[in-house]
This record gives structure tokens, sequence and C-alpha cells, in this order.
């Protein structure tokens, strides 16, 4: 009896288990068709998003890059695809051309606004780096042309309104909100039109001792009434998002906070084409960037209420798995005739000086100055690193490098480190350099035979390690580490997330060049 009632036991136990087990790899697989925050693990800040029927459009900030103000789509507001820029180059000086010591390290254009109106795709941004305020317009967003307006002032964080009126309004500015009417044409600020505060201190309603003023606008209108969206910091707390109502665009406005969690700060909201809403916002999260966050959003007695409880969930209700950067960054033979738009020039390039079909299957980067360090070299062409983890390899030709060219594989940010070729005269060394105390030291040199050699750069992210570790090898099998790992910092000098980066540059002489054979990113290090 006992012996029956032990296998009838045994039996249960096993049909629960191999029940629980199956209910177990359901969760799982219901977890992982689910949409994951971050939405996407990159620099992607300053988001501003548009829906067009059903298809959902976002731009961003990539500062001092060019080509500028990139543009990504999307279908399901998860998975996203970098499809264009708005600009070749924000503008022609000395900052972005990198000259006479200048540069545009955290400037060039900041936080943009996205707009569809009567057929027409619109972007506006603004430049410190150029000292004016710039307007995109194009009929066909991937593939352009786009047309440029500028004009003066610099309209800081400025936010696109085209009322139901007819008119066109900026509304934009730090502490103090403010709303600017244009032009018909959208030249320049109408000169009688509406140039007022709206919102005195906007950032008061969420403390009145304030670490930073409110900025950021977004502006959005809804059910006939008029919505103004900020970040601000108060002391000792975080970044925090504050949104102003008002039934009439010149106030008077009332305001709340509207969400207060990990700094989760700075974005739009967007509706579904079947009625559900949400908040695109980012995240500082170390040396990896500012990182996308997307929360659900609804509406009670007329206010948006961001995230659940408060909070912006790590899972989403959305049943769509994230594809992560994989349509923002991309490896490249160099086979093509042209970049894929992943690639970003740090700066203006000098187009003089680079080519892919100078010699077929290669980029060639030529030294057309001479320069102190690698960042103030022209032609330095950079994608974005991503966490949890990343890598980049690459392979160069070293054979027409001159007597003290420098060229490589770059983890860029001011902090650098980078692995590559130097030459000595007619010596060749792989060097290790690192900027981690903000100036650059060569931590390792050896000296090398050849005239081809293969780097790496793994970048670690994962609980906020931001360590870069550097590689080379002489075959394309074994790597060999040399230097020190990078501890990685996010500065505001340059306001942005680490990036890979190609790059050559001559100390000495110029003409002598190299040739990058490919570059290959992985999620894995």
């Amino acid at each position: 009896m006992k012996t029956h009632l032990s296998v009838f036991v045994i039996l249960i136990s096993g049909l629960c288990f191999s029940s629980c087990s199956g209910k177990q790899k359901e969760k799982q697989q219901e977890h992982q068709q689910k949409a994951q925050n971050p939405i996407i693990h990159a620099d992607v800040p300053d988001i501003s998003i548009i829906r067009v029927d059903d298809t959902y459009y976002m731009s961003s900030t990539t500062m001092h890059m060019s080509p500028g103000v990139p543009i990504m789509k999307s279908g399901d507001l998860v998975n996203w695809e970098l499809i264009s820029y708005a600009s070749d180059t924000l503008a022609n000086n000395e900052m972005l051309r990198l000259e006479n010591g200048q540069n545009a390290y955290g400037r060039g254009s900041w936080a943009s606004s996205l707009r569809f109106h009567d057929g027409k795709f619109y972007v506006s941004t603004f430049s410190a780096t150029s000292g004016k305020t710039h307007i995109f317009h194009t009929k066909d967003i991937e593939n352009g042309p786009w047309e440029e307006i500028t004009f003066e002032p610099v309209l800081h964080d400025n936010s696109l309104l085209f009322d139901d009126d007819g008119k066109v309004y900026l509304i934009y500015g730090g502490g103090d909100i403010r709303i600017a009417e244009l032009k018909d044409d959208l030249s320049g600020i109408k000169p009688d039109g509406l140039n007022q505060v709206i919102i005195p201190d906007a950032g008061k309603v969420a403390a009145d001792d304030l670490m930073l003023h409110a900025e950021g606008s977004q502006l959005f209108k809804h059910d006939g009434k008029y919505y103004i969206f900020n970040i601000t910091w108060p002391q000792g707390g975080m970044r925090t998002v504050v949104v102003h109502r008002s039934d009439n665009l010149t106030g008077p406005y009332e305001g709340r906070v509207a969400l207060e969690d990990r700094g989760i700060a700075q974005g739009s909201i967007i509706d579904t084409p079947g009625g559900d809403w949400y908040a695109y916002m980012f995240r500082d999260y170390g040396a990896v960037g500012r990182i996308p966050y997307i929360m659900p959003m609804k509406w009670e007695n007329g206010w948006p209420v961001l995230g659940i409880d408060g909070k912006v969930p790590d899972s989403l209700d959305i049943n769509v798995q994230n594809i992560g950067v994989s349509g923002i960054v991309t490896s490249d033979e160099f086979e093509d005739n042209k970049l894929p738009l992943a690639w970003q020039w740090n700066h203006n390039p000098d187009n003089r000086f680079w080519s892919l079909s100078e010699r077929e299957g290669y980029l060639r980067l030529t030294n057309g100055r001479v320069d102190d360090n690698v960042l103030q070299t022209r032609n330095t062409l950079t994608q974005r690193t991503f966490g949890p983890e990343s890598s980049a390899s690459t392979v160069i030709d070293v054979s027409n490098l001159k007597d003290g060219d420098v060229a490589g594989l770059i983890a860029l940010q001011k902090r650098y480190g980078f692995v590559g070729v130097k030459m000595d005269g007619n010596s060749k060394s792989v060097v290790m350099i690192s900027a981690e105390t903000e100036e650059p030291v060569e931590l390792e040199n050896i000296p090398l035979e050849s005239n081809k050699v293969w780097l790496k750069i793994d970048c670690d992210y994962k609980d906020r390690a931001d360590k870069a570790y550097f590689y080379y090898s002489l075959k394309g099998e074994d790597w060999i580490s040399i230097g020190n790992p990078l501890q990685m910092a996010y500065t505001l000098p340059h306001f942005m997330g680490y990036r890979f980066g190609l790059f050559s540059f001559a100390t000495k002489t110029t003409g002598g060049f190299v040739d990058f054979d490919y570059f290959r990113i992985s999620d894995e290090i």
C-alpha cells in the first residue's frame, strides 16, 4: 500500500513539476515577448516624437556630430530605425572645423522639436555654435531633400507649434518659459506678434530651491488645452518632469510635478492609432549616455498621468521584443560607395581627405593637416557605443603612414582611450593611450614589424561598470590586452555618451594615410 501511495505521490509530483515548469517557461517566453526598458541602451537624448497615420517618427540630439539631428522611425514605438538626418552640417566655422584650438564639443545642435503639418515634416533646433535658431523642413522625411531656415536669436530648447488659427509659434527658454510668434514663412520672429513670458519660473512647482531651472520645453495641444512639459532639478533631488496646462496659449497656466523617478525626464508624449498614450523620456545612465525609456500614460481630470503609480516600469505591456540598437548602429565592410547612416563624423568632415573608392573595399583616411591630439583632428568617423556590453573591432593597413602619424580605434569622449599604431621615424609601434585623467598618457608601446594589425575595444556598461578594454592582434585570431582598462566617465564638456571612432592624424607632416578594412560590432565582449 505504501509502495503504491509513494508511486502515486511521485507521479503527481512529476505532473506538478512538469506543469509548473511549463508555466514558468510560458511566463519567461511571455516576459521575453514584452518590450523592456530601456528601449534603446544607447545615447538617444532629448526625444521628440510624432505619429503620422500608423508610423512614428523621432528626432534626437547628437550635438557636434555631422550629419546632425538624426531622424528615426518605428511601427511599434519600441524598435527604431535610423532613416535620415535633418542637416548635413550645422554651420561652417572654426569651432566645427576644429581650427585654431576651437571645437564644438558639448554644443552643436541641441534639443529638437519634430512636427508634421500640411504634408510637410518640420524640425526646429538651436545652436550656440551657429548663434542661430534652425528650422528644417521636407516633404519626404526619409529621402529628403531637407531645406533650412535660420534666424537670430538663439531660442533655447524650443518647441514648435502650428496652431489651429494658422499661426506658428516657438515656446522656449530656461526658468521663465516664453512664446515667440513666427513670420508666416518661418524666417524669423514676427515683429508685431506675440513675444512674452507665459510661465514665470516654471520649475517652482517642483521646489523653491532649484539646481536646474525649468528647460526642455515640449508643447502639445490636446482636447483644446495647451500642455507644456519641462524638466527641472530640485536641490538634493533628481531630474524631474513638470507639466503646465492652460485653456489659452498665453495662459494663465497651472502646473504640477508629472514624474520623479530615477531622473527619467525630458521627451515627448504620443498616442497610438488605438487610443493608448505613452511618454518617451531619457535617463542619465553614466558613460553610455542618456538612454530612452517609454512609459504608459493616461489622462485624469484633464491632466497627463505618467507611469504606473508614479514609476516607470521596466517591463511594458507591449507585445513586441526589443531589437535594441540594431536599427541605429551597424557593422561596415566598406564595400559600398557611401557610408551607412549609422556613421557620423566628429565635427564637420573635410571631404578631400577621406575616401571609399581610392582603395576598393577600404575606408581611407588621409592626414590633411597637422594636429596636436586626437580630439582636434578632423575626419574621425564615429558610431554609438551601447550597453549592456558592446565591442568594436577593425583591421588597419599602416603601410603609408608617415613619421609622427597616429591611427587607430578610439573610445571617444573627453576622457578617451585608444589603441592604434604610431610612427616614429621608420619604426612602428602599437600603442594604448589613456586620457582618463583628461591628459593623454601612453600606457604601453609594443614594437610592430608588420603593416597590418587588428584592433579591438570592449565596453562594459553592466551595473554601470563603465569600463573600456583595449586589444590588438597580429593575425586577427588571438587578442592581446594592451595598456590598462579605461574608467569611462560622462563629462559635461562633451555632453554625450562614448563613441567608437576610427581616426588618423599627423603630428609632423601631412600626406600620410591609413586604410581600414572593416568595422565590426558585437553585443558581447
